[in-house]
């Protein structure tokens, strides 16, 4: 392919797209290194000096940066590329969306090769281990190979400190046990190392959230083979991990989404978020039955508090990606006035078994908000949270900034233009 389709900033997507189209497949193990950034200025140079030297000049590989930083990440970039023998390109995101997971996917998009490796920019993904997670794949048939610190030959020895190991480990036995068939097989499953082969990668499908990216498309690809490569957990070259307890909350958030995203997962997550609303709902209604009120009014308002527990809940653990077409005021008011209405059911129901089976409250209203749970659902899916199919048009803007970068002429032959919009 031509240096002007790579660099030109006047072609349009279209005619870009076109282009793509219109060249020869990808060499045989071509690679596209995709490398998240966020104000990773003070490791760059270090991290391309040691993938010059780790990649073999006879495979074809380019790199590209997706870059979200606030500092001069992409300057330094374009400046340490000009030693470099294979393309090296720049796409910056005015916009974070997704987080690091979502750079990767912006990032996949434009791969035109036979592999993705992902890696991350502070060294503590050792860049010599690139040509050998591609090799694996290629010499075992592998869709998916990751860089595990848990087999043999593996160390988490950059890891800082126990608190850090324990999150790690217990996000690992977190993941396996919630994903058992689609982690089969993957035994460091928050590995942000890994090599995947371009044909497996559908990003229409993916929807990330935070950093975990290989949990993303290890449950929504499903590779059908997997390998692994042992290696070491590096120290942080330089700067600061952006490892943050709002991670931690984006990553049990994606958890949630990522176990729900099937109608039956969502309904039995709906029923476990009711099953909780159990105890906000009765502790006020125990408290205002407690205080002399009728238990008739009791429930109207004790209903209030179990609707607020579980709209909170179900707003932040099933339907996150379905929020953005309604403002959070009308969901609400949608989602009260079903919670509310369903008392017309319930509460003819509470005191048929009260005043006729003499069931005492707190059980006949147990029993009642469990018979009208397969309506409650419905309704709420239906009339708060649009299909998935309809959200899907609705996508955020954003603006986007590419900066090719200086490469000496005809490197990285077979490999495809870094910047290009085409996912083929």
């Amino acid at each position: 392919m031509s240096e002007d389709l790579r660099t030109d900033p006047a072609l349009d997507e279209a005619g870009v797209a076109a282009a793509v189209e219109a060249v020869e497949p990808p060499a045989h193990g071509s690679i596209t290194l995709i490398i998240p950034t966020f104000n990773e200025a003070g490791n760059i140079r270090e991290l391309l000096r040691r993938l010059r030297s780790s990649i073999p000049a006879h495979l074809p590989c380019e790199v590209l940066f997706v870059d979200d930083s606030t500092d001069d990440t992409p300057e330094v970039i374009e400046k340490a590329a000009a030693d470099c023998p294979f393309p090296v390109a720049v796409l910056h995101r005015e916009r974070a969306v997704g987080g690091l997971g979502g750079a990767v996917v912006e990032g996949v998009k434009r791969a035109a090769s036979d592999w993705v490796v992902v890696m991350d920019a502070d060294l503590q993904h050792p860049p010599q281990l690139v040509p050998e997670l591609v090799g694996e794949g290629e010499r075992t048939g592998a869709e998916l190979v990751v860089a595990s610190r848990y087999i043999s030959g593996g160390s988490r020895a950059g890891l800082a400190g126990g608190y850090r190991i324990a999150v790690s480990r217990g996000a690992t036995w977190l993941t396996k046990g919630l994903f058992p068939r689609a982690l089969r097989g993957i035994s460091d499953p928050m590995s942000g190392f890994f090599a995947l082969r371009r044909s497996v990668i559908t990003p229409e499908a993916l929807r990330p959230l935070g950093y975990k990216i290989l949990l993303e498309l290890a449950v929504r690809c499903r590779p059908a083979k997997v390998a692994e490569v042992p290696f070491v957990f590096q120290d942080r070259f330089a700067g600061e991990s952006k490892s943050t307890a709002k991670e931690g909350l984006r990553f049990l958030s994606h958890l949630a989404a990522l176990r729900t995203a099937t109608g039956p997962a969502r309904m039995i997550g709906f029923g476990l978020i009711g099953l909780s609303g159990f105890v906000p709902n009765l502790a006020a209604l125990w408290l205002l039955t407690g205080a002399g009120m009728h238990y008739l009014p009791a429930e109207i308002l004790a209903n209030q508090a179990g609707v607020l527990w579980n709209f909170v809940l179900i707003e932040a653990l099933l339907f996150r990606d379905r929020r953005r077409h309604r403002h959070w005021a009308d969901r609400l008011g949608r989602f009260a006035l079903l919670a509310n209405a369903d008392l017309l059911l319930r509460i003819p129901l509470i005191a048929v078994l009260v005043d006729r089976f003499g069931m005492a409250v707190l059980p006949a209203t147990a029993l009642a908000l469990v018979t009208t749970f397969v309506l409650r659902f419905a309704a709420t899916e239906a009339l708060v949270y649009l299909p998935s199919s309809r959200y899907a048009a609705v996508q955020p803007s954003r603006t986007e900034r590419k900066i090719p970068c200086d490469v000496p002429s005809g490197a990285g032959e077979g490999g495809g233009p870094p910047c290009s919009p085409s996912g083929r």
